[in-house]
């Protein structure tokens, strides 16, 4: 047993170099690519911002269904129809994803009308805003319920169905505040740290379970109406990214199973200078850059 264990040991850092070594050359060589022609794909908070664009990117690479879950009708029934003018069959439901019941429910009807769900893509979240004593108890409970357990429910509904065909995959579209937080922004980032945890744990939970993936994508401040009127210091270096672009880079990484995506690139020097330097440096950071006010102009939609 001890000759075992020390063979382990001697191996171990063997095998770390060999992953380094494949991540080195998967980054400089293209990847064979997942064939979506015979994907149904469930894009939650489907109807507008990141939800709207991942829909389109998913129909465009050649999906065979795309169906949408949301709370508003209105912009459901118009992203279902551009969808389904490309030739892409198209779903919607109305869906409160926080409410696990109409989760369940939802998930049943969606089977028995459309069939069974090879790709999740739970999307849907809300931002309010503001600080823990600003902000109203029933506020937080709502964030925490969509952003957080929404995925819980949803996961639930689908994933089973998914181990048993071996063919699935359940995506996040989480944000770089799940790693590094802001003031004013509480509830949001709480929710998405969570949710960081619950793909993180979910990812490791499938590596012994073939044909079913994870990816979880971290995307920088992007343009859309969710956080509308947040400001940075300096636009012009840390410009807010295009939806279109998260979209096809989220695309991307499902097709090609990759399981952590930061938006941009350069967000990883952040991770690591977390990691490095003290607490009051970090502060003089987020002072410098503009991240400790952005929030105080906010307007966004939730």
């Amino acid at each position: 047993m001890e000759m075992k264990v020390l063979g382990c040991a001697l191996l171990f850092p063997l095998q770390i170099f060999l992953c380094l070594l494949r991540a080195i050359v998967r980054f400089f060589t293209r990847q064979k690519r997942r064939d979506l022609g015979t994907d149904v794909v469930l894009i939650t908070g489907g109807g507008r911002g990141i939800g709207r664009h991942l829909a389109k990117e998913f129909a465009e690479q050649g999906a065979r269904k795309v169906i949408l879950w949301g709370r508003t009708e209105k912009c459901l029934k118009e992203t279902c129809e551009e969808i389904s003018m490309t030739g892409t069959e198209c779903h919607y439901f109305v869906c409160d994803v926080g409410n696990r019941e109409e989760v369940y429910q939802q998930a049943k009807g969606l089977r028995e009308k459309v069939g069974d769900v090879t790709i999740l893509v739970n999307n849907a979240a809300v931002v309010h805003g503001k600080s823990l004593m600003d902000s109203d108890d029933d506020a937080l409970l709502k964030t925490q319920h969509i952003n957080t357990l929404g995925q819980f429910w949803t996961t639930k509904a689908f994933l089973p169905r998914m181990l048993e065909l071996c063919n699935g995959h359940v995506v996040c579209i989480n944000s770089i505040l799940s790693l590094s937080s802001i003031p004013g922004a509480i509830d949001y980032c709480t929710s998405k740290a969570s949710s960081y945890a619950f793909m993180e744990s979910l990812t490791l939970g499938l590596l012994d379970c073939p044909g079913v993936g994870c990816t979880t994508v971290l995307p920088f401040h992007t343009d859309t109406e969710m956080f509308q009127g947040m400001r940075v210091r300096f636009p012009k270096l840390f410009p807010p990214l295009n939806p279109e672009m998260v979209a096809e880079r989220t695309v991307d990484a499902v097709r090609t199973n990759t399981a952590f995506v930061v938006l941009p690139w350069t967000m990883h020097f952040l991770v690591i200078l977390k990691s490095l330097l003290p607490q009051s440096a970090l502060e003089e950071i987020h002072k410098f850059s503009g991240s400790y006010t952005c929030m105080n102009t906010f307007k966004g939609q939730t």
